[in-house]
């Protein structure tokens, strides 16, 4: 069949077809989707096992929960990524804090500190390095930006985040810090880990079909907003991770990759009532204003709520 023929065939089974109003952005989605799907179907002779062992794969991967793993893996969450950022820049906003990927594992109603935190519950400290990392949020107009809402979340020693590691200790890791009168935020935790996806899942399974691998580097997530301003998506990545620009989530971005200052000094050491050395991060968000130009930055998806 040609693409022409597809194309009218479809038509008839999506447009054609409907029996009362439908909603017309889910018609004119779904008719491209399966368009495309039949034409891939046609070009690359798909043969009915191989259509239904692709059925099976994605019932399996969403039984086991990893369509949220899957996506950044195939690049699809860069690319909405990619998107923002040319809607941003069409729109006239420069600068700030690069955005990049949310992936599947926030969890909402993590407890909320006021100025700082600390994240870990100190079961892992006699093997982990302690971490503070510690910044201001500035709106656009240079000035900090009191009372702004830094949601942060990350992994453990072993790359695992709590809830969906029944392990650890509830909201382990993972805080809402209120930046102080000044916009500042800070917080002590542990040095996290980078991770891999869960072998022989759904995820793996296909991406050693695609001769890739499926591990990301140790990074630590952000939600940052305040009012009248754009909320901001990202992470920071851990300088001189292995995988630092060789994510299979494709998330890492420059200035994301702030500096990792090692602490020796016995009198900074003790200062923070420590037995050991520790590293330090120092990181400052750059929110955009509101703009009605741009697209909304709040993304409406299904997320985790303890």
């Amino acid at each position: 069949m040609t693409h022409n023929d597809i194309d009218k065939l479809v038509n008839s089974w999506i447009v054609e077809s409907a029996i009362r109003p439908a909603n017309p952005r889910v018609q004119a989605i779904t008719v491209r989707l399966v368009s495309d799907l039949c034409k891939a179907i046609e070009d690359l002779d798909i043969q009915p096992n191989e259509f239904w062992k692709g059925i099976e794969y994605f019932s399996a991967a969403g039984a086991a929960n990893e369509l949220g793993l899957l996506t950044p893996g195939l690049g699809l969450e860069r690319f909405m990524d990619i998107r923002a950022d040319e809607a941003d820049a069409k729109a006239g906003l420069e600068g700030g804090t690069p955005r990049t990927i949310e992936g599947p594992l926030y969890v909402a109603g993590a407890p909320v500190c006021q100025g700082s935190a600390r994240l870990d519950d100190g079961t892992e400290s006699d093997r982990a390095e302690v971490l503070f990392m510690q910044g201001t949020v500035y709106g656009e107009d240079g000035r900090p930006v009191p009372g702004a809402q830094v949601e942060v979340w990350h992994a453990n020693l072993l790359g695992n985040y709590s809830h969906f590691d029944q392990t650890q200790s509830r909201f382990n890791l993972r805080r809402t810090i209120i930046a102080d009168a000044d916009g500042r935020y800070g917080f002590r935790t542990i040095m996290p880990k980078g991770y891999g996806c869960p072998p022989g899942g759904s995820t793996q399974t296909l991406l050693d079909l695609l001769g890739r691998h499926g591990q990301r580097p140790a990074h630590i997530h952000f939600f940052v907003s305040a009012d009248c301003h754009r909320k901001l998506t990202t992470q920071i990545n851990i300088d001189g991770d292995e995988y630092l620009w060789d994510d299979f989530a494709f998330a890492s971005r420059e200035g994301l990759v702030p500096p990792v200052v090692r602490v020796e000094d016995p009198a900074a050491i003790a200062a923070r009532d420590l037995q050991k050395p520790f590293a330090s991060i120092d990181f400052d968000f750059h929110l955009h204003a509101d703009s009605a130009a741009a697209p909304a930055t709040e993304v409406e998806r299904s997320r985790a709520a303890a």
